[in-house]
């Protein structure tokens, strides 16, 4: 099992949510986060002073999936969510040794 930690501008939430769901991820995690990378925000202007605003928005999903449909998961991240611009997101690629469903005690890939 691999746990996918993606990072993506809030409008492509929708898009992501369908890849996911056609690539057969059984559940994911959202959050509403704050980050940087090359993009490095942008600089305002605020009553004759210049702000630099180095935090964006960003949407994290976390989901684990089985190994067997990582590379066509990410394929498909990369084909619908890339616009070619500086600040389209990362995805992270982790291992995952084990899983337990808490309602049923199922371990491993029965419990994603």
């Amino acid at each position: 099992m691999k746990k996918l930690e993606i990072i993506i501008r809030p409008d492509k939430l929708e898009t992501l949510k369908e890849i996911l769901d056609e690539c057969g991820c059984g559940g994911m995690t959202i959050m509403a986060v704050m980050g940087c990378g090359q993009q490095k925000g942008s600089v305002n202007q605020i009553k004759n002073m210049k702000v630099n605003i180095n935090l964006l928005p960003k949407i994290q999903v976390n989901a684990v999936i089985k190994d067997e449909q990582v590379e066509n998961t990410l394929l498909e991240i990369n084909t619908k969510i890339s616009s070619g611009t500086v600040g389209d997101g990362k995805v992270f690629v982790y291992d995952v040794d084990d899983a337990m469903r808490i309602r049923t005690g199922e371990r491993g890939g029965k419990a994603i």
